[in-house]
């Protein structure tokens, strides 16, 4: 069953994440892409990218709501909503089906059967489908090419890249939706939601990873040839930081926090063993001065074991060091002090901060910020005219864009410089 977004005026996007929920809302109006609705809340309801305290996460959730509706001027109904649960699987599927025309001519409706028929993949027990991208396709076991529509042959096959998250993870995030008072339009995996709003065309085609450098987990998306091709959640986050700075000053988790933010250098070479922490300026009553070297050498060891955990997954599938558009980060990780140069050696790549890859209009303050990366992204996904979410009951989006008349089609050369 196919279903329509119910807010025909606007797009909402929901990233729930461990430590904060962001909401934005976004618009086409004359023909640009506009941000009308933003709000950011901390969030303590989940622990490693899962639901731990519904109750918590609707309270903060309702309340971002809130500040977005006073902003927006109208009730929100519906939204996508990002996923980031370390119960997530990527595996590859291929479907074949014969082509249905008595002329052999490929149409939309033989394209549509064989994503079907690639469904009937073997996921972990308890999981289900969100999204099923489409590598390429092959006409009658001839060389692979991306739009089958049009050709002639007997048999269609397509080999897609499956992502499936579990089942608990997908009703809790319903359940804390719902309850906060909107309607569940599709679930995007967190990095590609990013990636929606990062990346272009061209990085895709040439070979890229999406870093999505969270509080509790890093996920990663690669892509090659235009479409994903591996997905993984490595849970670790920037939290881990956090912990480890606490345990090693022996000071609280908030003032860990602050010294992460303010203190932290990625290159630790680039701090001279005479510089201090005054604690006392983050930790009252701490007389204590530990030198910053220490500190940096401590967030050292830790970024150490996660990227060299996303280079064991690149290495899985034989891109280490092999995808000439490098990385890209986002996530509220990505803006810790130099780390764009501490991921550029530790993976062998160029690497890029991420930043928005296409002109926006509206509430644009945040539009730059790595941790917003995900949520923004929610919202372009849903304004561009995408069938590929598969959301609860395996039922798909499918926007009307019929309603944005002349405006649209300037948009649409707006993403066809993104996803293609």
């Amino acid at each position: 069953m196919r279903r329509v977004l119910k807010d025909r005026e606007s797009i909402v996007g929901v990233d729930i994440g461990t430590t904060k929920i962001a909401v934005v809302v976004g618009q086409i109006q004359e023909g640009m892409i506009q941000i009308t609705g933003f709000s950011s809340v901390p969030n303590s309801g989940m622990r490693k990218g899962a639901i731990i305290d519904v109750e918590e996460v609707v309270s903060s959730l309702s309340a971002a709501i809130e500040e977005v509706e006073k902003t927006c001027g109208f009730t929100l109904t519906g939204c996508l909503a990002s996923i980031c649960s370390n119960q997530i699987t990527c595996v590859e599927s291929k479907g074949v089906v014969a082509v249905g025309g008595s002329d052999g001519e490929i149409t939309e409706s033989d394209v549509t059967r064989a994503i079907e028929s690639a469904k009937t993949v073997a996921l972990p027990p308890n999981f289900e489908i969100i999204h099923i991208v489409p590598k390429y396709f092959m006409v009658d076991g001839q060389n692979p090419v991306k739009e089958p529509v049009g050709l002639n042959g007997i048999r269609l096959e397509v080999a897609t890249c499956v992502v499936g998250v579990s089942t608990p993870s997908i009703k809790s995030l319903s359940k804390a939706i719902t309850t906060a008072g909107l309607d569940i339009e599709g679930i995007v995996f967190a990095p590609l939601a990013a990636a929606k709003y990062c990346l272009t065309k061209k990085q895709k085609e040439i070979g890229v990873v999406m870093i999505d450098f969270g509080a509790s987990n890093t996920s990663i998306a690669v892509f090659a040839e235009g479409s994903l091709i591996h997905a993984k959640v490595i849970p670790i986050g920037s939290n881990y930081l956090t912990n480890d700075i606490a345990i090693g000053l022996k000071i609280s988790i908030d003032a860990a926090e602050k010294i992460k933010i303010n203190e932290v250098d990625c290159i630790k070479e680039n701090v001279k063993d005479s510089e201090k922490i005054n604690l006392e300026e983050y930790e009252p009553g701490e007389t204590e001065k530990p030198s910053r070297k220490y500190v940096s050498e401590i967030v050292d060891a830790r970024l150490n074991e996660i990227f060299s955990l996303v280079k064991d997954e690149l290495k899985a599938i034989e891109l280490d060091g092999l995808l000439p558009a490098g990385a890209i980060i986002s996530g509220g990780g990505a803006n810790l002090k130099n780390l764009q140069q501490f991921a550029k050696s530790a993976l062998s790549l160029p690497v890029q901060i991420s930043k928005s890859s296409i002109e926006l209009s509206g509430i644009v303050d945040k539009a730059n910020d790595p941790e917003y990366a995900s949520a923004i992204g929610l919202m372009l996904w849903g304004i561009d005219e995408m069938n590929t979410i598969v959301s609860n009951k395996d039922s798909k989006i499918n926007l009307d864009f019929g309603r944005f008349g002349g405006a649209l089609d300037k948009v649409k050369g707006i993403f066809r410089n993104l996803l293609p």
